[in-house]
């Protein structure tokens, strides 16, 4: 009986160390509002920016009026987060490395959305948009409440209400 709780004990702790290190592209850090380790944050981020920033240039030569003023938006308003975040890594407040691309996932979802066009693009880039938002939210906010680096807490605090401004309004895209 000692060894099978040895065995399990092992097993968490075991699990808990790799849920550290996988957690954040799992969903398991969100599902227990974990806040993400300085690292994963700083690859969140960066990869999110390059995200939003490549696929609202794809959806200024492809969307319709409306898809483009939003993707506008969201250019500028990435590049200044990208900006911000690399001078607080510039100016040695934050020693993790940004992503210097996009996830495969995001890969994945900016290639499929080159094939696209019309009302299919439109839709698909705005269904990319809200869901690239809802994780920004999600991982900005666990990070603002309980990160472990205060420049960066404070830096994800001060981003958070522009990423919900942000989400609000690529579910408004639909209407």
């Amino acid at each position: 009986m000692k060894t099978i709780a040895t065995s399990l004990a092992l097993f968490l702790i075991s699990s808990a160390a790799l849920a550290q290190s996988t957690a954040e592209t799992t969903g398991v850090n969100s599902a227990l509002n974990i806040p993400p380790k300085t690292e994963d944050f700083v690859k969140e981020v960066s990869m999110s920016d390059i995200f939003e920033i490549e696929s609202s240039k794809l959806a200024l030569q492809k969307g319709n009026a409306a898809t483009k003023a939003f993707a506008q938006q969201m250019i500028d308003a990435h590049e200044k987060t990208t900006a911000e975040l690399k001078g607080l890594i510039d100016g040695g407040k934050v020693t993790a490395p940004p992503a210097t691309g996009m996830s495969d996932a995001q890969k994945k979802s900016f290639d499929e959305l080159k094939d696209l066009s019309g009302k299919e693009f439109d839709d698909a880039y705005q269904d990319d948009q809200e869901d690239a938002h809802e994780d920004a939210v999600d991982v900005f906010k666990r990070y603002a409440s309980e990160g472990d680096n205060a420049d960066l807490k404070a830096w994800a605090a001060k981003t958070l209400p522009a990423l919900e401004h942000h989400l609000k309004m690529a579910e408004d895209l639909d209407d």
